[in-house]
């Protein structure tokens, strides 16, 4: 199945490569290799686990950019493999709440739903106050600073409950693209497969 997933992808990667590379987010108007205060990365276990308890994401816009913003969310499985991406619209001060089970890992591309795994989030400029799927516009977006988020964890196979604050990290230039051709892949191959959605809130 993996191989067949790689497959997919790389034929994917050579149709849209190109466009997709020109179309992801600028860095902004500073010339600057390694955006501040872009990214952030979580995970997740125990999702879709019998008798584990769902997880939790909660995404904020602290207005630091001071207009609405997009959280990208780039969902990846264990072996790094991309799974599911989306955009969602987070308002000035609003919350938005994310379930690991139903929005993140419920529609994977290959059909096989993730138990464990990786979530990175990009802050990045609206278009027309919405959240193209990444990579599916040539809109330039700039990258906006200020996302925040936390969330639970279901740990070890008593699934206690931790919750922790999402981490920075910085962005480089090839994870950006990266991410953009990976997820545009998914959008081109998935017939609608791989895309997360949103929770609720705003």
């Amino acid at each position: 199945m993996r191989r067949l997933f790689a497959s997919i992808l790389a034929i994917a990667f050579c149709a849209v490569s190109s466009w997709a590379a020109s179309t992801t987010p600028s860095f902004g108007n500073a010339s600057t290799a390694d955006p501040v205060d872009v990214l952030k990365v979580d995970y997740f276990a125990n999702a879709n686990t019998s008798g584990a308890p769902d997880a939790t994401v909660r995404l904020d816009n602290p207005n630091t950019a001071g207009i609405n913003i997009c959280a990208y969310v780039f969902v990846f499985d264990s072996n790094q493999e991309m799974s599911e991406c989306c955009g969602c619209l987070l308002t000035p001060d609003g919350l938005r709440t994310l379930s690991v089970d139903t929005d993140l890992t419920s529609n994977p591309l290959t059909g096989v739903k993730l138990s464990t795994g990786a979530i990175k989030f990009f802050s990045v400029e609206p278009v027309s106050n919405t959240c193209p799927l990444p990579g599916t516009t040539d809109v330039v977006q700039y990258f906006e600073p200020g996302l925040r988020g936390w969330a639970t964890h279901i740990q070890n196979s008593n699934f206690a409950i931790t919750e922790t604050a999402s981490q920075d990290a910085t962005l480089s230039g090839a994870e950006n693209v990266r991410a953009y051709d990976e997820c545009l892949a998914i959008v081109t191959v998935g017939s609608g497969s791989g895309v997360c959605s949103c929770g609720t809130g705003e």
